[in-house]
């Protein structure tokens, strides 16, 4: 594979690129994914978007009614990029690391880096120093732009680095950030990138505890935004759009920033958007398209704003297992067919999913225009319609880990090994079975841990669960179940055996937890999923939790 000529001065990110034997196969099957070999995807999503619609149109709307012109938008990226260069010294292909909340000026930095030539390296605020010190020891930024609020953690994390970034602090009194871009006049001349320049560094949020860090190039930021955001979501210049998704990771970056710059929408920023919070917004701002995870729906909804969701055009479920009693307890309050989807930090965004009449509740949906799929087994052959195997995924992105040998353990003869197990239908709709992690083998019976959370959130104490697969010396594993009872329910012995019943009473018993856990809340981490891992540290060795054994099961 023959890379273009890179604009970059500092070429750390393109040496630290995987072997090309060791890239899975990239294809740009149709005409919305071939771009032109100098890009820079800043210039797309705010220059050429002004050029369509003019400066004046509102970008960013805030919960205080305040907005953004893609205007002003422009000149602050364009007064952060001279900062970078002119007060910093940075050269293209140094690494921007930001570290802050939900707003409009960390969206003015994403793209002010870009147009810079840098490679951004979004960041969680709610991180503490040991979480964030591996990741800048392995990005090496020139430069972080640190919200005040985290600045403690931040300043520990950079001590004693090799090469300690310089440190622009956001917010607070004064606000460096915004005085330092006030003395620019703005008018940066972009960076003429390559497409397949590097342009984002993210670490993953899997449920696994070791981050791993992925590389994104220009061309890869407008991909996502040109398959799903076009074909799928049919985005339109009047799509307002809110996710409660942290713009440090990749769902939320591109259905609350990419994809509606990409379309002339506007996009709805709070710092720390719950879901309810973002549900009494829709009627005041206008909000059309919602992305949150499948418990933040079911939240709306327990909080009596399913008339608000009625206003939506389109609602986005992400980042969990979206249950088909989720999907039929949403659309029965408010009309509303959630689109559910499968992407990965590795692929950007979302390559599987289906809208408008052609969801169908309980699959996840037919594989996104621009990308193909196959179901495989472990020796990577491709198996046929009904065949439960490994999700493989082929498109115009695709896994590029920064420096690390499990480059080889996601990419398998070109395909994308996503650590799921799906079943595919002979209509092509491909429906979730189980994260291969999360298949529990037990007295040599497969069950698929979301099965059986589907069946226990259907009890009507249940607000909650996470299954998880708990060593056993008699069965190998057994199914243990971290139950959150909803408001006013304790976990008992009564409620374990109500749960138990209604297991038994759905699916086979084999599959019926043995063991049932109380929690007030199921660990989630900074994207809202289920830490996974932890509960089965907790299963394992059984501390400081409420635990009712059940036997007979």
């Amino acid at each position: 594979m023959t890379l273009s000529p890179t604009a970059h001065v500092d070429t750390f990110t393109r040496d630290a690129l995987p072997p090309t034997d060791l890239w899975p196969t990239l294809e740009f099957t149709i005409p919305d994914v071939r771009y032109p070999e100098r890009l820079n995807a800043a210039v797309e999503l705010l220059d050429r978007t002004i050029d369509r619609f003019g400066p004046d149109r509102a970008a960013i709307l805030l919960a205080d009614r305040s907005s953004w012109s893609y205007g002003e938008l422009r000149r602050r990226a364009d007064q952060f990029a001279q900062v970078l260069v002119e007060d910093h010294g940075l050269v293209p292909g140094n690494r921007v690391l930001l570290r802050m909340l939900n707003g409009p000026w960390t969206v003015a930095c994403w793209l002010g880096a870009l147009k810079a030539g840098m490679v951004v390296v979004t960041t969680m605020v709610a991180w503490r120093a040991r979480e964030l010190r591996p990741i800048a020891e392995r990005v090496r930024p020139g430069v972080a732009v640190v919200d005040h609020r985290g600045l403690g953690d931040a300043e520990t994390a950079f001590a004693g680095l090799g090469e300690r970034p310089a440190v622009i602090v956001a917010g607070g009194d004064p606000d460096s950030l915004v005085i330092a871009c006030d003395a620019k006049p703005g008018g940066f001349v972009a960076v003429d990138t390559a497409a397949d320049d590097v342009a984002l560094l993210g670490a993953t949020s899997g449920t696994t505890g070791v981050p791993k860090i992925t590389m994104h190039f220009h061309r890869d930021i407008l991909a996502n935004a040109d398959t799903f955001g076009r074909h799928v979501l049919h985005l339109a210049s009047d799509d307002v759009s809110a996710s409660t998704a942290p713009l440090a990771f990749t769902f939320g970056l591109g259905g609350n920033v990419v994809f509606p710059l990409r379309t002339g929408g506007a996009m709805v920023l709070v710092e720390r958007a719950t879901p309810v919070e973002l549900a009494k917004l829709i009627e005041p701002l206008g909000i059309t398209v919602l992305y949150t995870a499948p418990t933040g729906y079911r939240s709306i909804i327990k909080e009596g704003l399913a008339g608000e969701l009625k206003r939506l055009r389109i609602g986005i479920a992400a980042g969990e297992h979206l249950t088909i009693s989720t999907f039929d307890a949403v659309e029965a309050a408010s009309g509303l067919r959630l689109i559910n989807g499968i992407g990965a930090t590795e692929m950007l965004h979302v390559f599987i999913s289906a809208s408008g009449d052609d969801i169908r509740s309980g699959a996840t949906g037919r594989v996104v225009p621009g990308y193909r799929a196959a179901i495989l087994d472990e020796d990577g052959r491709e198996l046929g319609a009904g065949e439960p195997g490994r999700l493989g995924v082929i498109g115009p992105t695709g896994c590029r880990y920064l420096d690390d040998e499990r480059q080889s353990v996601y990419v398998h003869d070109g395909w994308n090994i996503t650590g799921d197990t799906f079943v595919r239908d002979e209509d092509g709709y491909f429906t979730f079975q189980a994260r291969n992690d999360s298949m529990i083998v037990t007295a040599g019976y497969n069950v698929g841990a979301p099965e059986v959370e589907e069946v226990i959130l259907g009890h009507e104490d249940v607000l909650e669960c996470a299954v998880v697969g708990c060593e056993d010396p008699e069965r190998g594993m057994i199914v243990a179940a971290f139950v959150v009872p909803r408001e006013g329910v304790a976990g008992s012995d009564a409620l374990t055996a109500s749960i138990l019943d209604h297991v038994k009473a759905r699916l086979a018993v084999y599959k019926c937890p043995r063991r049932v856990d109380y929690l007030t809340a199921l660990p989630r981490n900074p994207s809202g999923k289920v830490q996974h891992f932890i509960l089965r540290e907790r299963a394992a060795a059984s501390a400081d939790v409420a635990v009712t054994e059940t036997r007979g099961a």
